[in-house]
């Protein structure tokens, strides 16, 4: 696994994850096209890393602008090596309680944010025949949790978008990885919004926050490393877990799902028919 410098299409780099792994990228000696609803929040970067470091707004719900700054990113360095579709925030809350105009939003912004940033890419990864396309998912991408909302959905969708995404590209030399993370002090709860709370759920929701113990919640600055080993692989993953207590969990839900399937095989077998 060498180090060749990169070019980087970042979008929400000014917090959380994407400032970390922005900074990460820049450290070791690549370039980054960071992007943001706010490019002041990175002047700190841009000062600096000076040339390395390309700061441009962006918000990922407007399509035209996307592309714009895409094409923007790649005239600057010449070509683009990893598109980094992290821009998002969550919508937490039940589905009773939840707004459809906010519900979209959320979407507007995880789901097809991303769609947008991957579909401008596109032709200039395959022109290059390269490139690797990391989608951001959750923990909440793989198992849902009740009070969640319709931001869970959004990382449902992903996971299969990415996936699909995976099985097309593959021919032009183009990787995909989902990156999957836990819980981490990134400050999402600041990007979090809520619809008015129904008393009649307030203990649901209680309970589901205090699942998420303490000892679960991780460093985010430790999750740079696990990046730069996956954009640097040969042959990435598809999916990337960020966190120790994910996969044990997660070995559980899908336990739980086989054992759901082969109970009710007799019925699934039963609902195919007799075609002749």
């Amino acid at each position: 696994m060498a180090f060749h410098q990169k070019v980087w299409f970042v979008t929400g780099a000014s917090r959380g994850f994407g400032r970390i792994w922005t900074e990460a990228a820049l450290d070791r000696g690549d370039k980054v096209v960071a992007t943001a609803r706010d490019p002041e929040a990175l002047n700190e970067l841009v000062t600096t890393y000076g040339n390395s470091m390309l700061a441009l707004p962006l918000d990922v719900t407007d399509r035209d602008a996307v592309f714009k700054t895409v094409e923007q990113a790649h005239q600057q360095f010449g070509h683009l090596d990893v598109i980094l579709c992290n821009a998002g925030y969550g919508y937490m809350s039940t589905i009773e309680e939840m707004v459809p105009e906010d519900a979209q939003k959320n979407i507007d912004t995880n789901l097809f944010g991303t769609l947008s940033v991957i579909q401008a890419a596109l032709p200039i990864l395959r022109r290059q025949h390269s490139g690797h396309i990391l989608t951001m998912s959750s923990i909440g991408g793989i198992a849902s949790f009740p009070s969640g909302g319709i931001y869970l959905a959004t990382k449902f969708a992903i996971e299969a978008l990415s996936e699909a995404l995976a099985g097309e590209v593959a021919s032009f030399g183009i990787k995909v990885t989902i990156i999957e993370p836990g819980s981490f002090k990134t400050g999402f709860g600041t990007s979090t919004v809520a619809a008015s709370p129904m008393p009649e759920y307030d203990a649901l929701r209680k309970a589901a926050r205090a699942s998420f113990k303490p000892e679960m919640t991780g460093d985010p600055a430790a999750t740079a490393a696990a990046i730069l080993k996956v954009v640097d692989a040969e042959n990435p993953p598809m999916r990337l877990m960020l966190g120790n207590w994910l996969l044990p969990m997660m070995k559980q839900v899908y336990q739980r799902r086989i054992e759901t399937w082969e109970e009710w095989a007799a019925v699934s077998n039963a609902a195919q028919g007799d075609a002749g």
